[in-house]
């Protein structure tokens, strides 16, 4: 989960700009709407603008390549779930989103 306090955000567009090979921004919106290989892009939503970071961009290439090697990652548990939506609620409501 991106976490907005600790993370750089960037547009969708930007982000397109900033990977290698240079993908078409609806590729980008296609691994944030389908995913690849099972793995979703992360984004927020502010403002009406989606954003990702570029440390989802990251957590997301690791796992499309982990998933293409046959490489299991590490579930999360529930309760690592509840936490992440816990700090970001908390965050959300610091920044009076």
């Amino acid at each position: 989960m991106i976490d907005p306090s600790t993370e750089t955000l960037v547009s969708l567009t930007d982000a397109a700009k900033r990977l290698p090979g240079r993908p078409n921004i609806t590729t980008v919106w296609r691994w944030r709407n389908r995913g690849v290989r099972g793995v979703k892009l992360e984004t927020v939503l502010s403002g009406g603008r989606r954003f990702t970071s570029l440390e989802a961009i990251r957590r997301f290439q690791d796992r499309v390549t982990a998933a293409a090697d046959g490489t299991p990652l590490p579930a999360e548990t529930p309760r690592q779930r509840e936490r992440a939506l816990d700090r970001a609620e908390r965050r959300a409501a610091e920044l009076g989103v």
